[in-house]
C-alpha cells in the first residue's frame, strides 16, 4: 500500500483497496494500473491494488508479477484454477487492507476515473455504492442474460437494489465482516453484501467500449450464475413450487366440479382418455418441476457437506515496500 505525502485537508479516505479479478487480460493490465494510480493519488491518503489471476491461459500472471515489481502498492494473487469472477473477488476482498474497497473489471470498460464519483456518494452515509453504466456496451444476448441475472438477484437483494447491481462497486470494509467466514463453493458478492448492510445506492458512470478481446461472460454462463444465485441464496424457487402446488390443487378442484356438474346437468361423464391424459400430463409436469427444484437445493446442501472451497491460492506476490 502506497501513501501520499500530501496532507489530508479535503476529507479524503484514509485508505482504499482496489480488487480486480483477472482472466486473460495481459494486454490491458498495464494501462489499468496507470489509470488507477492517476485516479487514486488525489482522492486517497493510501491505496493498494489487488489483482487476482483466475486461471488465465495467457501471460496475465507474468504481467501481474512484473507490475508488482515496478509498483510497491500492487499485490497479486494466483489461484489454482478458474473459479469464477465472484470467487476471485472474494479472495481479493479478504486480502484487502483499506477501509474502503473498490471492485472493478479488468477490461477497462469500468473507467478508473469514475472511482471518485463513487467515493463522493459513499461519503453521504451509504455502505455500498454501485456504478451503473449510462449506456452498456454489450451485445444483445449479453444484455438479456444480465437482465435474467438481475431478476434472480431480486429474491435475495430486493427489486430496487438488484436493478442497479454492477461489477463496478465501492463499499466499506466493515461490511466484509458479515461474510468473512463464508465457505460455500457458490459465491455472489452482491448477495453477500446484503448480509452486512441495507444502505445501498448507485450513481451513473461512463461505460467504455471493450478495446481488446471479447467478454468471458457468455449467455449460458450468466444464466447458470443466475440459477446458482436463486438456489444458493434465496428460497424463491421453493416458494414458486409451493404456489404451483396450491394453484394446481385449485385447478384440480375446478376440474372435479366441472365433471360433477356435467354429470348432474347432462347425465353423462366427460369423454375419457384425451381429457384424462391431458390432466395427468399437466399434474405430472408440475410435480416433476417441483421435484427438480427440491433436487437443486439438495445438491447445494450436498456440496456444502463436501466442504468444497470457494477458491485455492497457488501463490501470491507483493510489491517491494518503499
Amino acid at each position: 500500500m502506497v501513501c501520499s505525502d500530501q496532507p489530508n485537508t479535503l476529507g479524503r479516505p484514509a485508505s482504499i483497496s482496489v480488487v480486480v479479478p483477472v482472466y486473460n487480460s495481459e494486454q490491458t493490465l498495464s494501462d489499468l494500473v496507470t489509470r488507477i494510480d492517476e485516479s487514486l493519488t488525489m482522492v486517497a491518503e493510501c491505496f493498494e491494488l489487488i489483482m487476482v489471476n483466475d486461471g488465465s491461459h495467457d501471460r496475465s500472471w507474468d504481467v501481474i508479477c512484473e507490475l508488482s515489481v515496478q509498483h510497491s502498492w500492487i499485490k497479486g494473487i494466483n489461484l489454482m484454477r478458474n473459479y469464477g469472477q465472484h470467487n476471485a473477488l472474494l479472495a481479493g476482498i479478504r486480502q484487502a487492507r483499506g477501509e474502503i474497497i473498490v471492485t472493478m473489471d479488468d477490461d477497462l470498460q469500468n473507467p478508473p476515473e469514475e472511482i471518485p464519483r463513487l467515493l463522493e456518494k459513499l461519503a453521504e452515509g451509504y455502505d455500498v455504492v454501485y456504478g451503473v453504466p449510462q449506456c452498456e456496451q454489450h451485445g444483445l444476448w449479453r444484455d438479456k442474460a444480465s437482465q435474467i441475472t438481475k431478476l434472480a438477484l431480486q429474491g435475495a437483494m430486493g427489486a430496487e437494489t438488484a436493478r442497479h447491481v454492477s461489477a463496478f462497486r465501492v463499499f466499506r470494509a466493515q461490511v466484509r465482516e458479515a461474510f468473512v467466514d463464508y465457505s460455500g463453493p457458490f459465491v455472489s458478492i452482491d448477495v453477500l453484501l446484503t448480509w452486512g448492510t441495507a444502505r445501498f445506492t448507485s450513481v451513473l458512470v461512463r461505460h467504455d467500449v471493450r478495446q481488446v478481446g471479447v467478454s468471458n461472460y457468455t449467455f449460458r454462463k450468466l444464466v447458470v450464475h443466475a440459477l446458482n444465485m436463486m438456489t444458493g441464496f434465496s428460497v424463491l424457487p421453493l416458494q414458486i413450487a409451493s404456489w404451483m402446488g396450491f394453484a394446481f390443487t385449485a385447478f384440480g378442484m375446478l376440474v372435479l366440479l366441472y365433471v360433477i356438474g356435467r354429470f348432474i346437468l347432462e347425465g353423462g361423464s366427460v369423454p375419457g382418455f384425451p381429457f384424462l391424459a391431458s390432466i395427468v400430463a399437466l399434474f405430472s409436469g408440475a410435480q416433476l418441476f417441483a421435484l427438480g427444484i427440491f433436487g437443486e437445493y439438495l445438491a447445494r446442501m450436498y456440496f456444502r457437506t463436501m466442504e468444497r472451497p470457494a477458491y485455492v491460492v497457488r501463490e501470491s506476490v507483493q510489491g517491494m515496500q518503499e
